[in-house]
């Protein structure tokens, strides 16, 4: 809602720059305090253009096609891109947003479409991309067309075919696709079941295919990047099957990257110096003014009466009104489905009260949107009939939107990649452009409050992914051996090689044969058993109790946590409530609602170590990584106010443990250290409990993790270290390279979580600092000075 701006003239001395010109404009606090929501304010320079000629070797057809689509120069790091492909070098371009990446990775391809009769294979992690990118390619291959017809100059392949081929394609479609397009759209899902298990029916397009284009390969990180990583082998074996040994070029837009030639090279399985990285931008950019915004207190308290800060959703739908009214087109980030919808449906509201002519301007955007209702959204965004957008990351990920006034980033949304990825949507036409950072209730997010040079100065995070995991390794293992016979020269090839091989020959699922390994399995298919996008478990159907139409399905890991009996769950904006978990049938039952709540299991987890791998002492204390086995029951729910997250009633739950096997960090902290650094023994497990939990809360800081991708659990006398511990493990089957990352960086770790704690201004715990949104124990013991001592105490004794 509109609030009093501050006096102007109190700020005129100290802004030289105008930096919160936009603030005052549309209402909202400008001055800068400790006290206020406005916490830091941090321009981004303005950059501008820096061009290049075209490479001889475009053809002149194409760069007439390009010329009609408006595009007449190109920039410097999309020619240094085109130029290293051109030559045979895998090559990631890590530039801003709307740089123009996708130009600079195909260009060298479609030039081979032309010239030499090659094919491109254009990999997107969702359709939503790939159908943006299908436009574009659709309108550039019309004006190639024409320039081929008024020159008459003949081509190797009668110019550019341009088609998608993921799940939405009908069977008449993909046959025309596999026998006559040279540039193929489609995303890892369809190339792990679609294209690799019938390669044959691919043959004329694999034995051209020249380049390989994996866009946003940022997105490609944890688990759904190892299985990427993995699935590219594939793809290589059998493209090189076709071609004689030989194997296409591999190209990667992406955002900014720490040390992007590397994780590229890891992605696609090609030792690092034979990957080229360019990071120069020669694209011309407005100066975007950052602002790190604070929620302000509501009027409610959490568990253990802490006070709560306001809901994302209502501080970003606010600010997002105030820009609205104020004129600016802006665009609203949060993780969630239900965050985004939430935003636009208060936005609204708000816009009732104020400005009822505003009222069809606001909307949300989100996956699982039909193609034509998302076309709809980015038209009307794009030509101004739509004002306000509340999104999730899917308009992160490479959409033509651009040129937005503002962008209101509600919560860190995981990476630094990712968030500059989203302000690099504000800024329109070179003009000064406006990004909000609100800080949820988390202890990273305060951290970064804190802390703004580690969001504008520390280097960006390379993505995290572990192709050596057996757990992810092994489907594809099968799934290769079933597209071609495995052999020795595929061992080095695929991670973690000979002894995982063996160990599915012992059972059962390969047939040694003098060519090679075969899968063993005659009447299944080993792309089947092959999930990206979770655990390998489930699914599970989501079924309504009404009519029995099937809803939508979900992973094995989320079922119980998310589709107990009395869980709300949220589909296309439509809230259900579940009424029956039959894990034996994997089915999940439930009934149209609207309550106005939300819903939080609770869960009790045990851990067990397995095996250690590395291990380190500290003085007293230990620090470990290894192997081990997480137990974990769902014990009860919450009911949880909308809007505040108020508590409004808890309820029990009986169901089966789930086992998983994965990759840990834990450190051990004897009683005597611990009595060393002022923890008595009546608060141990209170302050091993809350530094876990912030420990957690600050891991992303370090890996490109989520909080939720990782869990933790403490004890104060664990049964097989036989010490107080604190364990923080990957919430993956066999890891997914988070933990290890902690381990590698874990002084840098401990030290962000022990300054959170410190600069938090509670006094025994928060949302903030110690206090978990998944806790099990319902937040108790906590005991944060003690946490603290507990942190400090192992800094100290760090080496």
């Amino acid at each position: 809602m509109t609030r009093p701006a501050s006096d102007p003239a109190d700020d005129v001395a100290e802004d030289p720059s105008a930096a919160l010109t936009l603030l005052r404009r549309a209402g909202l606090p400008a001055t800068v305090s400790d006290e206020g929501p406005l916490r830091h304010v941090r321009t981004l320079e303005a950059r501008t253009a820096r061009t290049a000629p075209w490479p001889e070797w475009v053809p002149e057809p194409l760069a007439q096609g390009y010329a009609g689509v408006g595009i007449g120069q190109l920039y410097t790091h999309q020619v240094d891109a085109a130029e290293a492909l051109r030559a045979g070098r895998h090559t990631i371009l890590a530039t801003g947003t709307a740089s123009g990446k996708s130009l600079g990775t195909q260009l060298p391809g479609l030039a081979a479409v032309l010239a030499e009769g090659g094919t491109v294979l254009y990999l997107s992690p969702t359709k939503a991309l790939a159908a943006d990118q299908l436009d574009a390619l659709t309108e550039l291959a019309r004006q190639v067309d024409h320039a081929l017809a008024d020159s008459e100059t003949h081509t190797a392949d009668g110019g550019i075919r341009a088609a998608s081929y993921d799940g939405d394609t009908d069977p008449e479609e993909r046959r025309w696709v596999r026998q006559h397009a040279n540039v193929v759209l489609t995303n890892p899902d369809m190339l792990n079941v679609g294209i690799l298990p019938n390669h044959r029916a691919w043959a004329r397009f694999l034995a051209r295919l020249r380049l390989v284009i994996i866009d946003e390969a940022h997105s490609c990180r944890g688990i759904f990047g190892s299985h990427v990583a993995l699935l590219l082998r594939r793809l290589r074996r059998v493209v090189a099957h076709y071609r004689r040994g030989a194997e296409p070029v591999f190209a990667a837009a992406s955002a900014t990257s720490g040390d992007p030639a590397s994780s590229f090279s890891r992605l696609i399985g090609v030792p690092a110096e034979e990957v080229t990285a360019v990071t120069e931008d020669g694209s011309p950019h407005g100066a975007v003014d950052v602002y790190l915004w604070e929620s302000t207190l509501s009027e409610h308290t959490g568990d253990g009466g802490a006070p709560l800060k306001r809901s994302l959703t209502v501080e970003a739908a606010d600010i997002l009104t105030d820009l609205m009214v104020a004129g600016h087109r802006t665009l609203a980030f949060i993780k969630s489905r239900r965050g985004a919808e939430t935003i636009a449906r208060i936005a609204a509201d708000n816009l009732a009260e104020i400005d009822t002519d505003l009222l069809g301007r606001v909307a949300a955007y989100r996956s699982g949107y039909l193609k034509e209702e998302r076309r709809t959204l980015e038209d009307a965004l794009r030509d101004g009939r739509l004002l306000g957008v509340a999104s999730t990351p899917a308009l992160e990920l490479g959409i033509d939107i651009s040129g937005l006034d503002a962008v209101i980033i509600a919560g860190w949304p995981g990476t630094r990649a990712s968030f500059f990825q989203q302000l690099g949507r504000a800024g329109r036409s070179g003009q000064r452009g406006a990004a909000f950072f609100i800080a949820g209730d988390d202890p990273l997010d305060s951290y970064l409050l804190e802390h703004p040079e580690a969001i504008f100065s520390a280097k960006v995070e390379d993505a995290v992914i572990d192709p050596s995991n057996p757990h992810v390794a092994a489907p594809h293992l099968l799934a290769a051996a079933q597209e071609l016979p495995l052999t020795l020269d595929d061992v080095e090839l695929f991670e973690p090689g000979r002894w995982l091989i063996d160990t599915l020959t012992e059972q059962g699922h390969l047939r040694r044969r003098p060519r090679g390994w075969f899968f063993a399995h005659d009447d299944a298919s080993a792309a089947d058993w092959v999930r990206l996008r979770s655990d390998g478990g489930g699914p599970y159907t989501i079924v309504d109790a009404e009519d029995g139409s099937v809803i939508g399905d979900m992973g094995a890991a989320q079922a119980q946590p998310q589709a107990h009996p009395g869980a709300v769950y949220v589909h296309q904006g439509r809230t259900f409530i579940v009424e029956d978990l039959a894990a034996d049938d994997g089915v999940v039952l439930v009934s149209r609602a609207n309550p106005p709540y939300y819903t939080q299991a609770r869960e009790t987890t045990s851990i067990e170590v397995l095996e250690t791998s590395a291990s380190q002492a500290w003085d007293r204390f230990g620090l470990h990584l290894g192997q081990v086995e997480v137990t974990s029951a769902v014990v009860g729910f919450q009911r949880k106010a909308l809007g505040t997250s108020e508590v409004l009633s808890d309820e029990p739950l009986d169901l089966p443990p789930s086992r998983l096997q994965t990759q840990a960090v834990w450190i051990t902290a004897p009683e005597t250290a611990l009595a060393a650094a002022g923890v008595v023994p009546e608060q141990v497990p209170g302050a091993l409990h809350a530094a876990e939990h912030a420990m957690i809360g600050l891991l992303p800081l370090i890996a490109s993790s989520d909080r939720w991708d990782i869990g933790g659990v403490s004890t104060a006398l664990h049964a097989d270290t036989e010490q107080p511990t604190i364990f923080v493990y990957d919430g993956h089957p066999g890891g997914a390279g988070f933990a290890e990352r902690g381990h590698t960086a874990v002084r840098e770790w401990i030290a962000a979580t022990a300054q959170t704690i410190r600069g938090c201004g509670c006094e025994t715990g928060c949302p903030s600092c110690v206090q978990s949104p998944k806790c099990g124990n319902r937040n108790a013991p906590l005991e944060k000075i003690a946490a603290l001592h507990l942190l400090e105490a192992l800094l100290e004794a760090a080496p």
